[in-house]
């Protein structure tokens, strides 16, 4: 039994650890990832990523839950291949809304999101939240925590099951890694120069964007690539985490006071 990990706790333990002060719910989706990767690939690199940060925050001395996540997400843009599971956004939404009113009646006040989808958009929904709760939530895209360091890890980092995603999955579900069917994730290019630049934006349909959902050559994806990168959001999140659980809500939270 993992203390932190509600999954794997009894009654008896929540009482005798008492209420936590940071609650963390890994969000994920049900999408292919290439040829080589599964299609529950976000969800197991969100609670793989969300259970290390846990462990350490609570060896740290911070009283943090791993709540059980969320398993799917936005995909409308990935329909056209076969059993994608779309949810929508305002489906997720609720969804939160939910756990939070739970948290806030159970009497905890800090709710992290950890999202492994690139499609799932929570930032709308926490505007319209803030306000309507004691719950403070704050949301992290995992796969930006370490964006600093990606070229000195990496080779080419790819979008969506490339030498990141793989080389992640390759240290945490390695029995459900095929690399030997993966092919190089070419995709094609937009037409249009604002487009390309990225100042301007329209959904991306995969099954014209790319050849098999693959964005990204994985073939250069290695364990030790991916266990360098894991370390090193892991511990990022969890300083956070126990930042997070140390810092009280006051009137000026999550700011400095005035001086």
């Amino acid at each position: 039994m993992r203390p932190w990990c509600l999954s794997e706790v009894t009654l008896k333990k929540v009482r005798e650890m008492g209420v936590p002060e940071v609650a963390v719910l890994p969000i994920g989706a049900c999408e292919p990832h290439g040829l080589h990767l599964p299609y529950g690939a976000d969800t197991y690199e969100a609670v793989a990523i969300a259970e290390r940060a846990c462990a350490i925050a609570f060896e740290r001395g911070a009283k943090v839950m791993l709540l059980p996540p969320i398993p799917y997400g936005v995909d409308s843009n990935l329909l056209s291949f076969t059993m994608t599971i779309h949810v929508r956004q305002e489906t997720l939404n609720q969804i939160v809304r939910d756990i939070v009113a739970s948290l806030e009646r159970h009497g905890v006040y800090k709710l992290v999101l950890l999202n492994g989808h690139g499609g799932n958009d929570f930032v709308g929904g926490l505007r319209d939240l803030y306000g309507q709760t004691k719950v403070w939530i704050f949301l992290v895209n995992w796969w930006q925590v370490g964006s600093d360091k990606l070229q000195e890890i990496f080779d080419e980092v790819g979008d969506h099951a490339g030498e990141m995603e793989t080389s992640v999955c390759l240290a945490v579900i390695p029995n459900l890694v095929h690399i030997e069917d993966a092919d190089d994730g070419e995709v094609r290019p937009f037409r249009m120069e604002a487009l390309a630049k990225g100042w301007a934006w329209t959904t991306r349909p995969w099954e014209r964007l790319t050849k098999n959902s693959g964005h990204g050559d994985p073939r250069k994806a290695t364990a030790e690539k991916g266990e360098r990168y894991l370390n090193l959001i892991a511990e990022r999140i969890a300083n956070f985490l126990v930042e997070l659980a140390q810092t009280p809500i006051d009137e000026w939270f999550p700011f400095e006071p005035p001086k």
